[in-house]
C-alpha cells in the first residue's frame, strides 16, 4: 500500500520561501512520476510541477516556473518541493500524488499541506 505524507506547510509572507516534502513508503517508486498538486477555495486542482523518479525529468506549470523546484532523494524516498518568492496567489493545499504507469493517472494521494502567502 502506497503512503504519502506531505509536511512543510505554513504561514509565509509574499516574497518567502518554503520546502514541503513528502514522505513515500510501500512501493519500489522507480518506474513512478511524483507530483505536487494544488488546489484553493473555489479553484480546481492544478498540477504545480512533476517529476519522474527515475531520471529526474521535471515539468512546471507556467505560473510557478523559476520559482518553485521539485526534486527527489532516492535514499529517502522523499519528495521535495522548493518555494521561492512566494506570492499570495499560491495560497493552497498542496498534495503530493503518484502516478505509478507515468500515464498522467495520479492514483495515490497525500492528505495534503497548507500553504498560506501573506500580502
Amino acid at each position: 500500500q502506497v503512503q504519502l505524507v506531505e509536511s512543510g506547510g505554513g504561514l509565509v509572507q509574499a516574497g518567502g520561501s518554503l520546502r514541503l516534502s513528502c514522505a513515500a513508503s510501500g512501493r519500489t517508486f522507480s518506474n513512478y512520476v511524483m507530483a505536487w498538486f494544488r488546489q484553493s477555495p473555489g479553484k480546481g486542482r492544478e498540477l504545480v510541477a512533476s517529476i519522474r523518479w527515475s531520471g529526474g525529468f521535471t515539468n512546471y506549470a507556467d505560473s510557478v516556473k523559476g520559482r518553485f523546484t521539485i526534486s527527489r532523494d532516492n535514499a529517502k524516498n522523499t519528495l521535495y518541493l522548493q518555494m521561492n518568492s512566494l506570492k499570495p496567489e499560491d495560497t493552497a493545499i498542496y498534495y503530493c500524488a503518484a502516478d505509478p504507469v507515468a500515464l498522467g493517472h495520479y492514483a495515490y494521494w497525500g492528505q495534503g499541506t497548507q500553504v498560506t502567502v501573506s500580502s
